[in-house]
């Protein structure tokens, strides 16, 4: 049987045991794992600290605060003139359940709940059964994700590192008046000239990205059942909001000018209508300004909010970019939102929602109390980020990098499939967006393709899997943003072989 150092020291030997700790943490955790398995019994008595840190190599003083903290947690206990002992852990236990209690019974152990065991609400099942997360992986082709390892990290690093220096207590907040100010007066000035949009900076809400400002709009412009119009297909995010908000989902289809009403969807009352007019997510069609005049001429009849996601507004590759649809709105019924998660990188979780000028102080108030935002010295940097120039450069570049990627996917793909597929299968040509759609003929079950693509380790997805209705057209979304053009030219070869498989 080891003795109690050559236990330990076989412990510390692992590679892999916490390597990254200070050396009294890990033989604090050491001794810890070996009282719980019982390897080192209650009653069993440890090595003096100096024969300890002898056996170990280690300082004593290691040993001595290691013990010390195995002691103020009830592992260990000293007594005087004799040495450290393993307390009795079950018998403490035993104590703690209080004198006079029934005499404890063994009974087997509970099973231990997992993930899986523990019920779900109704809302709860319907909300992971989609599991987006583990299907939007960075892989290669993987749509809407941006390639952020050419973000410039270390100028990031001194913007950020000046804001702490600064050391303002203020920033150290949640945040009580819709976000940093210079950073509201930066958007503010960004949206007016690119966008086109109308805006003062008491109407922009910073939030934590996309999904918060939509979710936000759904508690504070609709109740439980009401109707939400959405774009057919559409995009998940959204979908999985206005579910959680126990709102009804009125699919309304999507062409080439964008979405498309008819006299059936006339017939129903939205309190909101989601779109993406710039880019439509996901077919890449830009809503025409007849449709976008049409409207908002609903809109303002029918008392209804317009939710516009302006996601990826700053990637179009030829000519500037087109004005917001909110831009047209003279009736304040478009709430503009936009994120800086596709043009700097994910984890940042910044985003900001224009509201119209009388649903300012209720969104104010609503982001304050329900969110508690915060971030503040981010939103600092950010600021600094923009004000400085940085923003503008680092778009121009990476506008460059995914314009040429784009074409070289778009090449690789046309060269690949030859001309026999030219009549069955159309590669979208709109010089915008983070990714592209191969439409395939409405016999091609997309769904298998997109299968048959991740075994050999490409993530593209099936536009059928969008839709809410039936879904009317096939294909599969293809992004080519974080893809480098060596893996575009080799992944592209391997994905034209799986589109020629399906549809021949």
């Amino acid at each position: 049987m080891l003795s109690t150092s050559d236990l330990l020291a076989h412990t510390l030997a692992e590679t892999d045991f916490h390597p990254r700790l200070p050396q009294q943490r890990r033989l604090y955790e050491a001794a810890k794992a070996a009282i719980h398995k019982q390897q080192l019994g209650a009653g069993s008595k440890l090595p003096s600290s100096r024969d300890l840190a002898r056996d170990l190599g280690i300082s004593r003083n290691t040993v001595i605060a290691a013990f010390e903290q195995l002691a103020a947690e009830g592992y260990v206990h000293s007594e005087l003139g004799s040495g450290t002992y393993v307390s009795d852990l079950q018998a403490h236990s035993a104590s703690m359940r209080g004198v006079g209690s029934a005499p404890h019974t063994p009974r087997a152990a509970a099973p231990r709940s997992t993930a899986a065991s523990v019920p779900l609400s109704r809302r709860g099942q319907a909300l992971t059964s989609f599991a987006a997360g583990p299907r939007f992986e960075i892989q290669p082709f993987a749509p809407g994700d941006a390639d952020f390892s050419s973000f410039p990290f270390k100028l990031w690093q001194r913007l950020q590192n000046r804001v702490w220096r600064e050391a303002r207590a203020d920033l150290l907040d949640y945040g009580q008046s819709g976000g940093y100010l210079p950073l509201r007066q930066a958007i503010t000035e960004y949206l007016r000239i690119s966008r086109s949009v109308k805006v003062q900076v008491e109407q922009v809400m910073i939030t934590s990205g996309t999904q918060q400002s939509l979710d936000l709009c759904a508690q504070l412009l609709a109740d439980v059942g009401d109707t939400a119009w959405v774009e057919d297909p559409c995009y998940w995010g959204a979908r999985r909001v206005f579910e959680a908000r126990e709102l009804k989902l009125h699919p309304i289809t999507v062409d080439s000018d964008g979405m498309a009403l008819e006299e059936a969807d006339l017939a129903t009352t939205p309190k909101l209508i989601y779109v993406t007019p710039s880019h439509q997510y996901p077919t890449g069609a830009v809503m025409s300004l007849k449709r976008r005049r049409e409207l908002l001429e609903v809109a303002v009849r029918k008392q209804a909010w317009i939710l516009e996601d302006d996601y990826d507004s700053e990637f179009r590759y030829t000519g500037r970019p087109l004005a917001a649809l909110q831009g047209l709105d003279n009736d304040d019924r478009v709430l503009y939102m936009g994120t800086f998660s596709k043009v700097l990188y994910p984890g940042i979780k910044i985003g900001y929602l224009v509201v119209p000028p009388a649903l300012i102080n209720g969104f104010k108030s609503a982001l304050y109390d329900l969110q508690r935002p915060g971030q503040l010295m981010v939103q600092a940097a950010l600021a600094d980020f923009i004000a400085l120039g940085h923003f503008t450069t680092h778009i121009r570049k990476i506008r460059q990098t995914y314009g040429a990627r784009r074409e070289l996917l778009r090449r690789t793909l046309v060269h690949q499939l030859g001309a026999q597929l030219a009549q069955t299968v159309t590669i979208s040509s709109e010089e915008s967006g983070l990714h592209l759609v191969v439409e395939l003929p409405d016999r091609v079950d997309d769904v298998a393709l997109e299968k048959l693509a991740a075994e050999s380790g490409i993530q593209v997805k099936a536009l059928s899997t969008y839709y809410l209705a039936p879904p009317v057209r096939r294909g599969l979304l293809v992004g080519y943003a974080y893809c480098t053009p060596e893996k575009i030219a080799y992944y592209g070869r391997l994905l034209a072989a799986v589109i020629q498989s399906g549809v021949r």
